[in-house]
């Protein structure tokens, strides 16, 4: 099986194929009524002159089935750099075969490459079988934090009282 699998960068080239998997991976979220993106956004903003996200594709048997786009952030505390994991994402046809492991390992991997001093990210409180996945890798959870979040409207409206001030 592992011959059969690769993962590699994705390139500007891969832009449809990126299109495509986070498309599905918002249908299997039940979020695809968020679904805004386009092959122009993510041309200009994980391919463009300010890159803002890398992404990993998996390969099986020469297909896509999966992906993981990450970003760097710091750490004041630790004071390194470390990797937010925005999406790992397994065509659910194609789970069970180590494939969401070897994008997790290659995640820790870049970030041990580049000496960060954590990995990061969020996991939908449903997402039964994405929590114990990350608990056989020996994540813990956050359950002391809260994510917050402010969509595009709200940092419009709120950057609007900063010219008000």
């Amino acid at each position: 099986m592992k011959e059969n699998l690769r993962i590699r960068s994705a390139d500007i080239n891969d832009t449809p194929i990126i299109l495509k998997l986070i498309k599905d991976l918002s249908i299997y979220e039940k979020l695809s009524r968020q679904f805004n993106n386009n092959e122009e956004l993510v041309k200009k903003y994980l391919f463009g002159e300010q890159k803002f996200a890398e992404v990993l594709i998996a390969e099986f048997d020469d297909h896509p089935v999966g992906f993981a786009l990450f970003f760097h952030n710091y750490s004041t505390f630790v004071g390194k750099p470390g990797i937010y994991l925005e999406d790992l994402f397994v065509q659910p046809k194609m789970r069970g075969k180590g494939i969401g492991k070897k994008l997790f390992l290659e995640i820790v991997k870049i970030a041990k490459d580049r000496n960060c001093g954590r990995v990061e990210w969020s996991v939908l409180n449903w997402n039964k079988s994405a929590i114990d996945f990350y608990k056989s890798m020996q994540a813990i959870p956050m359950d002391e934090w809260t994510v917050y979040r402010l969509t595009a409207n709200k940092i419009d409206e709120l950057a609007s009282l900063r010219n008000d001030s």
